[in-house]
Order: structure tokens, then sequence, then C-alpha cells
């Protein structure tokens, strides 16, 4: 096992982390509008109020800025596997590659053909069509997302293929095994309903600018209607494959559940933190508490976890060195199994090379007892398997404590739009901007808990990102990290710049 660059690992991590956190800035929306706009017009088709046709306008247009400006940093995130991240493209392209390529063959090409006649189509073709056409991006646009969730998926975990000894690749071996992951269809629902809530908080926020300036005042209640019922469908929706993705964890990734609930020693009945401040001085192995304060509810997370009161849900201090009386298997024991399997397989290619097929034979049989151990062989030490606790911690509790306030958001805006008196309600409208805000906060850290929360995994339990990385210079990356994130800070802000213009010219200006 040859020395890692430390330095090239942090840095391409850095790149690959600005990137995904600013084109997830821009694609909630565009998941969400996308849905809203289609809804907006089917009433107008309905309806035949002109009315409703401006109001489709004036949000497709918002979507548009928005859609432009997310492609280009989503095909800068694609790239980044082949020049960062190399030796992870060439181990796992073989299934990796494969849902990213159907995006791009179904549903980028679905999206791509509707989006001029959405755009340009107006007046030129038939009403029927051009609904058709909104309801096609619409489902473009989430099934892109759905391709992309379950290359993610696939890494959260590896299902559906085979490890090639001979070219040290893993090879797919069933698509559908991949496509239908418990974890990849959890990942696509909660992320794309979550989205969907993120868009109506920016219906909520723009609406709620113009009720503030008594502009557009009934353009903006119909929207917060149509945005309220959608908002307050997507929070049961996420609330519920939340709880799907929290099951999955504990079944499927339970040190990221260990720690986004800061639980260090498992146990039957566990407790489920609903709020906690981590103790900063506590280290692995230690006797100090892990919490300064926590308010916590009785057997809540095994109830979560295990969909039973009485359930045992490990802790790190469990993962990392087993539970004899659950027969869980110890971390430390996995690495010791992983380094076994990297000799054997090193053993086995250098008899393939000279010739001796027995020799060949003999090291297969040992490296394939060991073989599903392999990742945790390219661990420095056990205690590299746990990742960040508190940013795990925090970003897990922020997320749902700011969803919780979305959804009484929509309950309230529900409400008040049907009585029709949101624009009185003067102490509700400020917070309705704010939501906004609140729900990206939201969105991006959940995404942190997705993503900090497998470390250091590339692909779960097989491939550290450390081993991950292309052979480059650590100052290549440094280089080209500075320059995304001028590149990308400059482009939202272009996006800032054109979303307030037109949203200042409303209606009118789309």
């Amino acid at each position: 096992m040859g020395e890692i660059d430390l330095a090239l690992v942090n840095w391409s991590r850095a790149q690959f982390a600005l990137t995904a956190m600013y084109h997830w800035l821009f694609v909630p929306l565009t998941l969400g509008l996308s849905f809203l706009c289609a809804f907006y017009e089917t009433i107008y088709v309905k309806t035949g109020n002109e009315e409703w046709k401006h109001l489709t306008k004036f949000w497709m247009t918002l979507f548009g800025i928005n859609f432009a400006i997310g492609v280009a940093t989503g095909i800068i995130l694609e790239f980044e596997f082949g020049t960062n991240w190399s030796n992870y493209s060439w181990m796992v392209g073989d299934i990796f590659g494969a849902p990213l390529a159907v995006e791009g063959i179904v549903a980028f090409f679905l999206e791509a053909t509707f989006f001029a006649v959405m755009f340009f189509g107006w007046n030129r073709v038939s009403k029927g069509f051009h609904l058709f056409s909104t309801w096609m991006v619409a489902i473009g646009s989430n099934l892109s997302a759905l391709w992309i969730l379950v290359a993610n998926g696939w890494m959260q975990y590896p299902t559906g293929m085979a490890f090639n000894p001979d070219n040290a690749r893993f090879e797919m071996q069933n698509f559908w095994e991949v496509l239908f992951s418990p974890v990849a269809i959890a990942k696509f629902t909660h992320t794309t309903s979550s989205s969907f809530l993120v868009a109506v908080m920016f219906v909520f926020a723009v609406s709620s600018y113009y009720l503030i300036k008594r502009r557009h005042v009934e353009m903006a209640k119909r929207s917060i209607i149509v945005a309220s019922v959608f908002g307050l469908i997507a929070f049961c929706y996420a609330s519920f494959t939340g709880d799907e993705s929290a099951y999955n964890n504990a079944h499927r990734q339970p040190m990221k559940m260990a720690a986004y609930e800061g639980l260090f020693d498992g146990g039957k009945g566990a407790d489920l933190v609903a709020f906690g401040i981590l103790n900063p001085d506590k280290k692995l192995g230690d006797d100090q508490d892990p919490f300064l304060y926590h308010i916590s509810i009785p057997k809540g997370l095994s109830l979560l976890g295990m969909r039973e009161l009485n359930g045992f849900v490990p802790g790190i201090n469990d993962l990392l060195h087993g539970n004899e009386q659950e027969n869980l298997l110890g971390y430390d024991r996995k690495v010791e199994r992983g380094r076994l399997a990297i000799a054997d397989l090193a053993e086995y290619k250098a008899a393939k090379k000279s010739g001796d097929e027995p020799a060949a034979q003999a090291s297969l049989v040992k490296f394939n007892e060991n073989q599903e151990f392999l990742g945790y062989g390219y661990l420095e030490s056990v205690e590299d398997a746990v990742p960040p606790i508190q940013a795990s911690f925090y970003s897990f509790h922020v997320m749902v404590y700011l969803a919780v306030f979305l959804g009484l958001i929509c309950l309230a805006y529900l409400v008040y739009g049907i009585k029709d008196t949101i624009e009185e309600k003067r102490w509700l409208l400020p917070l309705g901007i704010l939501s906004f805000f609140l729900a990206m906060i939201a969105s991006q850290a959940g995404w942190i808990v997705a993503e900090v929360g497998r470390q250091p995994w590339a692909i779960q339990n097989m491939l550290p990102v450390g081993v991950a990385t292309s052979n480059l210079a650590a100052g290549n990356v440094m280089t080209t990290f500075w320059m995304f994130a001028i590149l990308f800070t400059l482009l939202l802000l272009a996006e800032i710049k054109i979303m307030l213009n037109q949203i200042k010219k409303g209606p009118e200006g789309a």
C-alpha cells in the first residue's frame, strides 16, 4: 500500500464539496419549480383564465434562469470524477457510469427536447401540447435527479456488482439491484420531496415580497395557494422518506447514524436525542460524557432505526470494537481481515504474472474469504472509520428543526391563503421571505449528513477516499479549487442579480 498524499486527498475533497454545494443551490429550485409551473399551467388550460397564463410565464422565467446556471455547475461536477478521482472512476466506473449515462441519454434528452417548446412555444403550438411539454420538462428534470441519486445511493450502499481480481475493478452484475436498491429509492424520494419544499419557499418568499409591497397581489395569492398545498404534501412526504432514510442508515450505514446521534455506546431501547450540545473534549475511548446537555426521547432511536422499542442500536464503540452479545464484528477485526485481503490479492496477481496457476488459485481462495473487508485494509487505523461527529450531529439536527419550521410555514400560508387574509398577516410575510433561506440551509445540511456522515468512504466499506484520488500534484487541485470558487461565486451573484431584476419587473416582464 503506497503512501497517501493527504494534501491531495483533502484538496480533492474540498474541491468536490465546493462544486457539489454550489450546484445544490440551483438543483432544488429546478426540481420544484418545474412541477409548480406545470401545476400553474394546468390550471390555466382548465380555466382559460389569462391571469394564470401570466402567472405561469413569470415563474417559468425564474425557472429558466436557475436551470441554465445549474446545468453549468452540474457539468463541472461530473468532469471532476475523471480529473480528481480517476482511481475511483477506474475501480467502479463500470457501475457508477451506467446511471449517469442513462441520465444523459434519456432524462436530460427528454428535458432538453421539450425545454424550447415550453419557453418559446406559447401561441406557436396548441395549449395541450404546450402543457404536455411543460410536464415533460418537470418529469425530465426529476428523472435526471433519479439517475444521479441512484449513482449516489450505490456509493452509500454498493450492490449488484462483483469484484474482478484480475483488473481490480468492481463490475456490474445486476442493473436492477442498483436501480431498485432501498437506499437509492429512499435517497431519491427524500431528496426530491425536500427539494419541492425549497421551491415552495421560494414562491412564498417572492409572493410575500409582492404582498408587502402591495404589488401583483392577486398573482401572489394565487401562487401561494397552489404552492402551500404542494408544500404541505411535500413536507409530509419528506418526513416519511426521511424516516425511511434513517431506517436504512441503521441497517446499512450504522456508523453514520451513530455519528449524527452522538451515540458512543449503543444498547437496547436507545434514546433519540431531540436536542443536545456535544462535549467538544470527548475523545474516542475515553469515559467522558458525549454531551454537555441533551434532551432525549426514551427508546426513540430504537423505534426509528429498528422499528421496535427495545431494538439494539450499535454505537460508535460497538462498531469499532465489536459486540459479542449482538454478534457484531468490530471494525478493528475488519481492518485486520482487509489487510489480509490486500496481501492475498497481491499474491494472486504475482502468481498469475509468473504463470503459477495453482498458487494463484490458492491465493484467490484466501482472498475470497476476506474480500468483503477489502476497503478496510486501506485504513491507517480503526479510528479512521469514524466520520466527523460534530459536523454530522449538528447538520442532522439543524435539518430536522428547520424542516419542522417549514412545515408550519406551509400550514400557516395554506390556512390564511384559503381565508384570503394572507396579505393582512404582516407578521407572517417576513417569515415567508426568511423561510426560503432557511430551506436552503436545511437542504445543504441534509447533504452534509449524507456525505460527511459516510466518511471515510468513497464507496461504503469498499473504497476509502484516500485511495480514490487521481495521481496529481496537490498544488494543481488547490489552484483549480480557487478558480472554481471564483467562477461559482460569480455565477451565483449573476443569478441573484438576474433573479432580482426579474422579480422587480414582475409578471409583465416575463
